[in-house]
């Protein structure tokens, strides 16, 4: 009982141990205070805030200075006729995020023998893009979520979104940043594996994993608490069945025998 009761306070008192300090830098108090929303407001957001969103995750950082990423974009009215439904959780506006080899395919004809390492580096890119657009938006004021299954609108449905945004060979969709502005933040964060578990001084410590049992406890509650009619074993279950018909779609992309 006494675990149980801690875990879910856990859920709602749950913060950074030093880095909000009032001495810390606002951009560190702005990656740790970042929260993903499901509730947006009607509000419309400025062209020049979306613009400048982009333009965040067009000077990501990115291997090699390749940039092997690509933003297709949806007003709510370009995302209702694509999808024929309302962005999720009423957003304003969202972005596709896709690892893109496709457009160097011809500049760099050299480099397509390594399909494997080629796909990693455009995951990594074209995430530190996400990652980038994704604090631009919390700095302007901007709420938002990245989807990696909702609404089918990430990697789980690679064949699905393959066929609607016309996606060539070589160009994976990994999620969507969907944005919007609302007024309301819940207390404390999800739940985080301990430091301990995540930061390894000078060598991989392989008995990490048996630190992670109050993190699975608090990812259990905090699913129960946020679908209260649904299952936690049976959202696994579909899970596994989209983890493995994206495989076999992403097998299918990147490795031809």
């Amino acid at each position: 009982m006494v675990s149980w009761i801690k875990n879910f306070a856990a859920l709602f008192t749950g913060k950074p141990a030093t880095v909000l300090s009032g001495e810390a830098p606002q951009a560190i108090k702005l990656l740790c205070s970042r929260r993903s929303c499901r509730s947006f407001s009607d509000e419309p957001l400025r062209e020049e805030e979306i613009q400048s969103i982009l333009e965040a995750g067009r000077f990501a950082p990115s291997t090699v200075n390749l940039q092997t990423w690509t933003f297709i974009t949806f007003s709510r009215e370009q995302w209702h006729e694509t999808f024929d439904r309302p962005i999720p959780f009423k957003g304003a506006f969202a972005i596709t995020i896709c690892a893109d080899n496709f457009r160097l395919k011809n500049l760099l004809p050299d480099l397509q023998d390594t399909p494997f390492v080629n796909l990693s580096l455009a995951i990594f890119n074209a995430g530190l893009a996400a990652m980038s657009m994704n604090l631009a938006a919390e700095a302007l004021g901007i709420r938002s979520i990245m989807l990696s299954e909702t609404a089918r609108a990430g990697l789980l449905d690679s064949a699905f979104l393959r066929e609607k945004l016309k996606l060539p060979e070589k160009v994976l969709p990994l999620t969507t940043l969907v944005l919007g502005r609302s007024g309301i933040k819940l207390p404390g964060i999800p739940p985080r594996q301990p430091l301990d578990a995540v930061v390894m001084p000078a060598h991989y410590n392989k008995d990490a994993g048996a630190l992670l049992g109050d993190w699975y406890k608090q990812m259990f509650l905090g699913y129960k608490l946020t679908h209260p009619l649904s299952s936690f074993d049976r959202q696994i279950a579909i899970y596994r069945k989209k983890m493995t018909d994206a495989e076999a779609v992403v097998k299918g992309m990147f490795y031809k025998i």
